[in-house]
């Protein structure tokens, strides 16, 4: 009954636990004819398992080396269903061409060029249109450095543009603390900003490792 607690005896609960891997509603068929217990509804029995931690052992996935029942099937023909599906060698409308150029969410352009995806093993990916044409030119960005657009605008993606700075200074130039506002002050002034900016890393990395030493 819903709102009153269902007593068992130290002989039914045996009984749940040795039968608690039963499918649930045959399992409480048999309690309420083996015990008599009418008043035991199935939520009841169900209930008790999980409080017990008695569970069933099944979680729905196929056992290790069983096959599908429907292996080596041909799925039944459906005409609606074969209306819309891609014919080979058609490309889906969506595929961006190579090359293809996007905006991203940090305002960088995002360009689709002809590298491997390391996560999908795609033949192409999306790569920063700024990074991408620096390193041709320049290699690799050194370990520890990142690249800042001179003029502040990041999608100025030529590669004079762009200059590998350390990467601890970026806060300064324009994080939301202690920022310089580098990328909105006057074109003549961000040379100055850099240069101090680039002068008072070089003193905090000098004196690190002179506390170092000591």
């Amino acid at each position: 009954m819903k709102g009153r607690a269902i007593i068992y005896s130290a002989k039914e609960l045996a009984w749940v636990k040795a039968h608690s891997r039963d499918p649930r509603r045959k399992m409480h068929q048999n309690f309420v004819a083996v015990f008599s217990r009418p008043d035991v509804a199935p939520t009841n029995i169900n209930s008790l398992c999980k409080r017990m931690g008695w569970m069933t052992g099944r979680n729905g996935c196929f056992p290790k080396g069983q096959m599908p029942h429907n292996k080596g099937q041909k799925m039944a023909f459906n005409a609606n269903s074969a209306a819309t599906r891609f014919k080979t060698g058609i490309v889906p409308q969506n595929i961006k061409p190579l090359w293809s150029e996007r905006i991203g969410k940090s305002g960088y352009i995002e360009m689709k060029v002809p590298e491997v995806n390391p996560y999908t093993g795609h033949s192409t990916r999306y790569r920063l249109k700024h990074i991408w044409l620096w390193e041709k030119a320049n290699g690799p960005i050194p370990e520890g450095m990142a690249l800042k657009s001179r003029d502040g605008d990041r999608t100025n993606a030529a590669p004079e543009n762009w200059t590998a700075v350390p990467r601890a200074i970026l806060p300064r130039l324009n994080g939301r603390r202690w920022s310089r506002g580098y990328d909105k002050a006057p074109a003549e002034l961000k040379p100055a900003i850099m240069a101090v900016t680039k002068l008072e890393h070089a003193a905090r990395e000098a004196m690190k490792a002179k506390e170092g030493t000591e």
